[in-house]
């Protein structure tokens, strides 16, 4: 039994952000992979330690944390040795939080929208209309995404409103990239502000939106230096990208690639 339990879903973009800081730091951890489609998350026992009904959750010899962005900056401050993501200085440390609260304000719930309508979507097309309204109204804080979503998938606007925040996204990290100088986007160390906006930037690379960042090679660059650290593979084990689980995705980005 380690001193970390955590439990998460290996799709999920919040989990993969925990999960990499885990791995980066080498911390051993007993991983519950929750099955989101199968409502893992709303039974009653992991509702009763996190009363939100989403992942990751992390246990800490007992004491429970949950929401990722908590998750990871409470791993940088229990365990900052060999490996820290947070800067010393206070000022460096409030930038770094403000570009935190940025992504989880703008790109990473506008990466749903698309992950949703090009992934998820069949999944509930196949259910009834009653038991579609049942999931929905069950879920503590994803109650109204889906109600928006319907069976049908989010409608035009909705989708190129969540595109548009991802542009944008994108282009801020651009800024950020040229002001550091790179190739992280607070320079030669790689933050926590990185490894929050690695799995949208990784998700729209998976998706075939990777043509957002045309033009704009820093943010390539940075990819590629993401995916380089040692705990890139292990936090993108296998199953981890949609287009390992869902045949139609890796189909429709093989044909965009040749086609491009």
């Amino acid at each position: 039994m380690t001193d970390f339990v955590l439990y998460n879903a290996p799709q999920s973009t919040c989990s993969q952000r925990v999960r990499f800081v885990l791995n980066a730091k080498k911390l051993a951890f007993d991983e519950h992979r929750l099955d989101l489609f199968s409502g893992d998350q709303l039974q009653p026992d992991y509702l009763a330690i996190n009363p939100n009904g989403v992942v990751p959750t992390l246990v800490h010899d007992g004491a429970v944390i949950i929401d990722s962005a908590v998750i990871m900056e409470y791993l940088d401050e229990v365990r900052p040795a060999k490996v820290r993501f947070t800067p010393d200085d206070p000022l460096e440390r409030a930038r770094m939080r403000s570009m935190m609260r940025y992504i989880d304000e703008i790109p990473t719930p506008a990466v749903r929208v698309p992950s949703y309508n090009l992934a998820f979507l069949p999944h509930f097309q196949a259910m009834s209309e009653e038991d579609f309204l049942a999931l929905a109204n069950s879920k503590p804080l994803r109650k109204e995404f889906l109600l928006t979503m319907g069976r049908t998938g989010f409608p035009e606007k909705e989708m190129n409103g969540a595109l548009d925040r991802l542009a944008r996204a994108v282009a801020r990290m651009d800024d950020w990239l040229a002001a550091s100088g790179g190739p992280f986007l607070m320079g030669a160390a790689i933050t926590l502000a990185d490894i929050a906006v690695m799995p949208v930037i990784v998700r729209m690379d998976d998706i075939n939106l990777h043509d957002v960042w045309a033009g704009k090679p820093a943010i390539g660059h940075w990819l590629e230096s993401i995916r380089g650290h040692d705990a890139f593979q292990a936090t993108y084990y296998h199953g981890s990208q949609l287009t390992e689980k869902y045949p139609h995705l890796a189909k429709l980005r093989e044909e965009r690639r040749a086609a491009g």
